[in-house]
Protein backbone atom coordinates (compact mmCIF):
# COMPACT_ATOMS: atom_id res chain seq x y z
CA UNK A 1 0.00 0.00 0.00
CA UNK A 2 1.11 3.45 -0.54
CA UNK A 3 1.41 6.04 1.66
CA UNK A 4 -1.83 8.01 2.11
CA UNK A 5 -2.47 11.17 -0.02
CA UNK A 6 -5.08 14.01 0.81
CA UNK A 7 -7.98 14.73 -1.62
CA UNK A 8 -10.26 17.32 -1.10
CA UNK A 9 -14.08 17.74 -2.09
CA UNK A 10 -16.28 20.45 -1.67
CA UNK A 11 -19.58 20.86 -1.47
CA UNK A 12 -18.91 17.36 0.12
CA UNK A 13 -22.11 17.07 1.73
CA UNK A 14 -24.12 17.47 -1.50
CA UNK A 15 -25.89 15.50 -4.63
CA UNK A 16 -22.90 14.64 -6.40
CA UNK A 17 -20.28 14.31 -3.37
CA UNK A 18 -22.69 11.68 -2.04
CA UNK A 19 -21.82 9.81 -5.72
CA UNK A 20 -18.61 10.55 -5.55
CA UNK A 21 -17.07 10.12 -2.27
CA UNK A 22 -17.50 6.83 -2.12
CA UNK A 23 -15.86 5.99 -5.78
CA UNK A 24 -12.76 7.70 -4.67
CA UNK A 25 -12.43 5.80 -1.25
CA UNK A 26 -13.12 2.78 -2.82
CA UNK A 27 -10.28 3.16 -5.31
CA UNK A 28 -11.69 4.25 -8.81
CA UNK A 29 -9.82 7.50 -9.25
CA UNK A 30 -6.00 6.51 -7.63
CA UNK A 31 -6.22 2.96 -7.51
CA UNK A 32 -6.57 0.01 -5.38
CA UNK A 33 -3.38 0.13 -3.71
CA UNK A 34 -3.49 3.99 -2.80
CA UNK A 35 -4.55 4.96 0.77
CA UNK A 36 -6.64 7.82 1.27
CA UNK A 37 -7.77 10.78 3.49
CA UNK A 38 -10.53 12.59 2.64
CA UNK A 39 -11.06 16.35 3.27
CA UNK A 40 -14.28 17.19 3.11
CA UNK A 41 -15.66 20.84 2.67
CA UNK A 42 -19.04 22.18 2.82
CA UNK A 43 -20.80 25.55 4.35
CA UNK A 44 -21.85 25.93 8.03
CA UNK A 45 -25.31 24.88 7.77
CA UNK A 46 -24.40 21.75 5.56
CA UNK A 47 -22.13 20.45 8.81
CA UNK A 48 -24.79 18.32 10.26
CA UNK A 49 -25.80 16.84 7.01
CA UNK A 50 -21.81 16.09 5.84
CA UNK A 51 -21.72 14.54 9.51
CA UNK A 52 -24.39 11.95 7.77
CA UNK A 53 -22.35 11.03 5.36
CA UNK A 54 -19.37 10.82 7.38
CA UNK A 55 -21.00 7.82 9.24
CA UNK A 56 -21.98 6.50 6.03
CA UNK A 57 -18.61 6.22 4.72
CA UNK A 58 -17.57 4.75 8.07
CA UNK A 59 -20.28 2.01 7.60
CA UNK A 60 -18.67 1.21 4.26
CA UNK A 61 -15.38 -0.04 6.30
CA UNK A 62 -13.99 1.33 3.10
CA UNK A 63 -9.75 -0.72 3.41
CA UNK A 64 -8.26 2.31 1.60
CA UNK A 65 -9.70 5.30 3.33
CA UNK A 66 -7.13 6.07 6.46
CA UNK A 67 -9.15 9.14 7.33
CA UNK A 68 -11.94 11.43 7.09
CA UNK A 69 -11.49 15.48 7.61
CA UNK A 70 -14.97 17.16 7.95
CA UNK A 71 -14.49 20.99 7.64
CA UNK A 72 -16.11 24.02 6.79
CA UNK A 73 -12.89 26.17 6.86
CA UNK A 74 -10.81 26.12 3.38
CA UNK A 75 -7.71 26.44 5.71
CA UNK A 76 -8.31 22.85 7.00
CA UNK A 77 -10.00 21.62 3.84
CA UNK A 78 -6.91 22.09 1.46
CA UNK A 79 -3.87 21.80 3.83
CA UNK A 80 -1.19 19.40 1.92
CA UNK A 81 -4.54 17.74 -0.69
CA UNK A 82 -2.75 16.49 -3.42
CA UNK A 83 -5.62 16.31 -5.75
CA UNK A 84 -9.28 18.48 -5.34
CA UNK A 85 -12.13 17.89 -6.57
CA UNK A 86 -14.28 21.68 -6.55
CA UNK A 87 -18.31 20.75 -6.64
CA UNK A 88 -19.58 22.99 -4.37
CA UNK A 89 -20.94 26.41 -6.18
CA UNK A 90 -24.26 27.89 -5.89
CA UNK A 91 -26.83 25.99 -7.98
CA UNK A 92 -28.88 27.89 -10.79
CA UNK A 93 -32.45 29.18 -8.74
CA UNK A 94 -35.45 29.95 -10.77
CA UNK A 95 -35.59 33.67 -12.17
CA UNK A 96 -31.54 33.89 -11.53
CA UNK A 97 -29.28 35.11 -14.28
CA UNK A 98 -27.01 33.43 -15.91
CA UNK A 99 -24.62 36.54 -14.97
CA UNK A 100 -26.04 36.19 -11.15
CA UNK A 101 -25.32 32.62 -11.15
CA UNK A 102 -21.55 34.11 -12.37
CA UNK A 103 -21.05 36.58 -10.01
CA UNK A 104 -22.10 34.63 -7.41
CA UNK A 105 -19.77 31.51 -8.01
CA UNK A 106 -17.01 33.50 -8.82
CA UNK A 107 -16.24 34.41 -5.43
CA UNK A 108 -16.48 31.20 -4.06
CA UNK A 109 -13.68 30.18 -6.41
CA UNK A 110 -11.71 33.55 -5.59
CA UNK A 111 -11.60 32.47 -1.84
CA UNK A 112 -10.74 28.46 -2.92
CA UNK A 113 -7.96 29.47 -5.82
CA UNK A 114 -6.49 31.80 -2.60
CA UNK A 115 -6.90 28.84 -0.06
CA UNK A 116 -5.42 26.51 -2.03
CA UNK A 117 -2.57 28.75 -3.43
CA UNK A 118 -1.48 28.69 0.64
CA UNK A 119 -2.01 25.74 1.87
CA UNK A 120 -2.20 23.13 -0.71
CA UNK A 121 0.51 20.95 -2.78
CA UNK A 122 2.29 22.95 -4.84
CA UNK A 123 1.67 19.68 -7.47
CA UNK A 124 -1.79 19.64 -6.46
CA UNK A 125 -3.97 18.37 -8.98
CA UNK A 126 -7.48 20.93 -9.54
CA UNK A 127 -10.66 19.58 -10.91
CA UNK A 128 -13.43 22.27 -11.22
CA UNK A 129 -16.98 20.58 -11.94
CA UNK A 130 -18.75 23.96 -9.84
CA UNK A 131 -20.71 26.19 -12.60
CA UNK A 132 -19.36 27.65 -14.37
CA UNK A 133 -16.91 25.03 -14.66
CA UNK A 134 -14.04 26.64 -16.97
CA UNK A 135 -14.75 30.33 -15.60
CA UNK A 136 -14.04 29.11 -12.40
CA UNK A 137 -11.70 27.42 -12.92
CA UNK A 138 -9.75 30.24 -15.03
CA UNK A 139 -10.44 32.66 -11.06
CA UNK A 140 -9.70 30.02 -9.09
CA UNK A 141 -6.30 29.49 -10.90
CA UNK A 142 -6.05 33.20 -11.04
CA UNK A 143 -5.87 33.53 -7.25
CA UNK A 144 -3.20 30.65 -6.98
CA UNK A 145 -0.30 32.04 -8.73
CA UNK A 146 2.20 29.40 -7.09
CA UNK A 147 0.57 26.74 -8.28
CA UNK A 148 1.24 25.76 -12.19
CA UNK A 149 -1.49 27.32 -14.60
CA UNK A 150 -1.49 23.54 -16.10
CA UNK A 151 -2.99 21.90 -12.49
CA UNK A 152 -6.12 23.62 -12.88
CA UNK A 153 -8.88 22.19 -15.41
CA UNK A 154 -12.62 21.81 -15.88
CA UNK A 155 -14.46 19.27 -16.23
CA UNK A 156 -16.26 18.57 -19.78
CA UNK A 157 -15.88 14.56 -19.62
CA UNK A 158 -20.07 14.40 -18.47
CA UNK A 159 -20.45 16.04 -21.92
CA UNK A 160 -18.23 13.40 -23.79
CA UNK A 161 -19.70 10.27 -21.78
CA UNK A 162 -22.92 11.70 -22.58
CA UNK A 163 -21.96 12.44 -26.56
CA UNK A 164 -20.21 8.60 -27.16
CA UNK A 165 -23.24 7.57 -25.23
CA UNK A 166 -25.67 8.96 -27.87
CA UNK A 167 -23.37 7.62 -30.43
CA UNK A 168 -23.20 4.24 -29.30
CA UNK A 169 -26.50 3.81 -28.92
CA UNK A 170 -26.98 5.19 -32.76
CA UNK A 171 -24.95 2.66 -34.02
CA UNK A 172 -26.31 -0.32 -31.73
CA UNK A 173 -22.57 -1.15 -30.22
CA UNK A 174 -21.37 -0.86 -27.00
CA UNK A 175 -19.96 2.09 -25.58
CA UNK A 176 -16.09 1.09 -25.20
CA UNK A 177 -16.47 0.97 -29.42
CA UNK A 178 -16.72 4.37 -29.38
CA UNK A 179 -13.44 6.38 -29.13
CA UNK A 180 -11.77 9.57 -29.23
CA UNK A 181 -15.23 11.47 -28.50
CA UNK A 182 -14.28 15.10 -28.42
CA UNK A 183 -16.37 18.30 -26.24
CA UNK A 184 -14.59 21.68 -27.80
CA UNK A 185 -14.93 24.99 -25.49
CA UNK A 186 -17.34 25.59 -22.59
CA UNK A 187 -19.30 23.72 -20.47
CA UNK A 188 -22.40 25.01 -21.93
CA UNK A 189 -25.18 24.95 -24.00
CA UNK A 190 -22.92 26.52 -26.32
CA UNK A 191 -20.16 23.86 -26.35
CA UNK A 192 -19.16 21.90 -29.72
CA UNK A 193 -19.42 17.91 -29.23
CA UNK A 194 -17.63 16.66 -32.34
CA UNK A 195 -17.23 12.98 -33.63
CA UNK A 196 -15.26 13.85 -37.10
CA UNK A 197 -12.52 12.35 -34.97
CA UNK A 198 -14.15 9.75 -33.82
CA UNK A 199 -14.71 5.99 -34.05
CA UNK A 200 -17.28 3.52 -34.10
CA UNK A 201 -15.39 -0.22 -33.94
CA UNK A 202 -12.33 1.32 -35.62
CA UNK A 203 -14.72 2.51 -38.76
CA UNK A 204 -14.76 6.68 -38.99
CA UNK A 205 -18.01 7.70 -36.75
CA UNK A 206 -19.30 9.47 -40.00
CA UNK A 207 -19.86 6.56 -41.76
CA UNK A 208 -20.54 4.59 -38.71
CA UNK A 209 -23.35 6.55 -38.08
CA UNK A 210 -23.78 7.59 -41.76
CA UNK A 211 -26.18 10.42 -41.24
CA UNK A 212 -24.71 14.08 -41.47
CA UNK A 213 -27.71 16.17 -41.11
CA UNK A 214 -28.06 14.11 -37.45
CA UNK A 215 -24.36 14.58 -36.61
CA UNK A 216 -24.30 18.28 -37.32
CA UNK A 217 -28.09 18.39 -35.97
CA UNK A 218 -29.90 16.91 -33.33
CA UNK A 219 -26.52 15.27 -31.43
CA UNK A 220 -25.33 18.33 -30.88
CA UNK A 221 -28.21 19.66 -29.53
CA UNK A 222 -29.28 16.77 -27.77
CA UNK A 223 -25.64 16.77 -25.90
CA UNK A 224 -25.99 20.81 -25.29
CA UNK A 225 -29.30 20.60 -23.51
CA UNK A 226 -29.01 17.16 -21.73
CA UNK A 227 -28.43 18.95 -18.61
CA UNK A 228 -31.50 20.40 -18.65
CA UNK A 229 -33.26 17.76 -19.56
CA UNK A 230 -31.79 15.73 -16.56
CA UNK A 231 -33.19 18.31 -14.76
CA UNK A 232 -36.31 18.52 -16.42
CA UNK A 233 -37.07 15.05 -15.44
CA UNK A 234 -35.46 14.23 -12.10
CA UNK A 235 -36.43 18.05 -10.97
CA UNK A 236 -32.85 17.85 -9.83
CA UNK A 237 -29.47 18.45 -11.42
CA UNK A 238 -26.79 15.38 -13.37
CA UNK A 239 -25.37 13.85 -9.77
CA UNK A 240 -24.46 10.09 -10.55
CA UNK A 241 -23.59 11.30 -13.76
CA UNK A 242 -20.97 13.76 -12.94
CA UNK A 243 -19.62 12.16 -10.20
CA UNK A 244 -19.09 9.69 -12.52
CA UNK A 245 -16.97 11.71 -15.13
CA UNK A 246 -15.23 13.82 -12.34
CA UNK A 247 -13.83 10.19 -11.20
CA UNK A 248 -13.10 9.30 -15.18
CA UNK A 249 -10.91 12.46 -15.51
CA UNK A 250 -9.56 12.64 -12.36
CA UNK A 251 -8.53 9.21 -13.04
CA UNK A 252 -7.15 9.67 -16.45
CA UNK A 253 -5.37 12.60 -15.46
CA UNK A 254 -3.37 10.83 -12.57
CA UNK A 255 -2.73 7.53 -14.66
CA UNK A 256 -2.63 8.51 -17.93
CA UNK A 257 -4.47 7.60 -20.72
CA UNK A 258 -4.44 4.74 -23.65
CA UNK A 259 -1.99 5.08 -26.14
CA UNK A 260 -3.97 6.47 -29.27
CA UNK A 261 -7.32 7.54 -27.22
CA UNK A 262 -8.06 11.30 -25.88
CA UNK A 263 -10.11 12.74 -23.55
CA UNK A 264 -11.95 16.07 -23.40
CA UNK A 265 -10.49 18.25 -20.35
CA UNK A 266 -11.17 22.26 -20.37
CA UNK A 267 -7.55 23.51 -19.77
CA UNK A 268 -5.75 27.00 -20.39
CA UNK A 269 -5.95 27.70 -23.97
CA UNK A 270 -2.93 28.40 -25.71
CA UNK A 271 -5.30 29.28 -28.78
CA UNK A 272 -4.78 25.67 -30.70
CA UNK A 273 -7.34 25.29 -33.35
CA UNK A 274 -8.26 29.00 -33.20
CA UNK A 275 -9.55 28.97 -29.78
CA UNK A 276 -8.94 32.45 -27.52
CA UNK A 277 -5.90 32.30 -25.34
CA UNK A 278 -6.07 32.44 -21.66
CA UNK A 279 -9.57 30.85 -21.32
CA UNK A 280 -10.15 27.45 -19.94
CA UNK A 281 -11.44 25.77 -23.26
CA UNK A 282 -11.88 21.70 -23.29
CA UNK A 283 -9.86 20.87 -26.26
CA UNK A 284 -9.00 16.92 -26.64
CA UNK A 285 -5.82 16.13 -24.67
CA UNK A 286 -3.90 13.31 -24.03
CA UNK A 287 -2.54 12.60 -20.43
CA UNK A 288 1.12 10.77 -19.74
CA UNK A 289 3.26 10.83 -16.27
CA UNK A 290 0.53 13.42 -14.81
CA UNK A 291 0.74 15.97 -17.63
CA UNK A 292 -1.89 16.79 -20.30
CA UNK A 293 -1.32 18.04 -23.65
CA UNK A 294 -3.58 19.02 -26.42
CA UNK A 295 -3.85 17.23 -29.37
CA UNK A 296 -2.54 18.65 -32.48
CA UNK A 297 -3.29 18.28 -36.00
CA UNK A 298 -6.93 17.08 -35.75
CA UNK A 299 -9.38 17.88 -38.72
CA UNK A 300 -12.09 21.12 -37.83
CA UNK A 301 -13.93 21.78 -40.99
CA UNK A 302 -15.56 25.27 -41.36
CA UNK A 303 -18.97 23.85 -39.30
CA UNK A 304 -16.84 22.94 -36.54
CA UNK A 305 -14.63 26.21 -36.58
CA UNK A 306 -18.05 27.88 -36.53
CA UNK A 307 -18.72 26.44 -32.82
CA UNK A 308 -15.47 26.95 -31.42
CA UNK A 309 -15.48 30.55 -32.53
CA UNK A 310 -18.86 30.73 -30.68
CA UNK A 311 -18.48 29.24 -27.81
CA UNK A 312 -14.89 30.89 -27.50
CA UNK A 313 -16.77 34.36 -27.85
CA UNK A 314 -19.09 33.09 -24.81
CA UNK A 315 -15.83 31.91 -22.70
CA UNK A 316 -13.96 35.40 -23.44
CA UNK A 317 -17.24 37.22 -22.14
CA UNK A 318 -17.71 35.56 -19.16
CA UNK A 319 -13.77 35.66 -18.21
CA UNK A 320 -14.69 39.56 -18.62
CA UNK A 321 -17.45 39.31 -16.13
CA UNK A 322 -15.87 37.01 -13.91
CA UNK A 323 -12.32 39.69 -13.72
CA UNK A 324 -14.92 42.41 -13.35
CA UNK A 325 -16.73 40.95 -10.01
CA UNK A 326 -13.11 39.91 -8.54
CA UNK A 327 -12.10 43.42 -8.97
CA UNK A 328 -15.04 45.71 -7.57
CA UNK A 329 -14.52 43.03 -4.50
Amino acid sequence: MAAPIRVVVTGAAGQIGYSLLHMIAKGDVFGRQQKLILHLLDIPPMMGVLGGVVMELDDCALPLLAEVVATDDPAVAFKDVSAAFLVGAMPRKEGMERKDLLAANVRIFKVQGAALDKYARKDVKVLVVGNPANTNAFICSYFAPSIPKENFTAMTRLDQNRASSLIAKKCGVAIDQVKNVIIWGNHSSTQFPDVRNATVSGKDAYSAVGDVQYLQGEFVSTVQKRGAAVIAARKLSSAMSAANAACDHMRDWWNGTQPGQYVSMGVLSDGSYGAPKDVVFSFPCEVKDGKWRIVQGLTVEAFGKDKLAITGKELEEEKGEAVEVCSAD
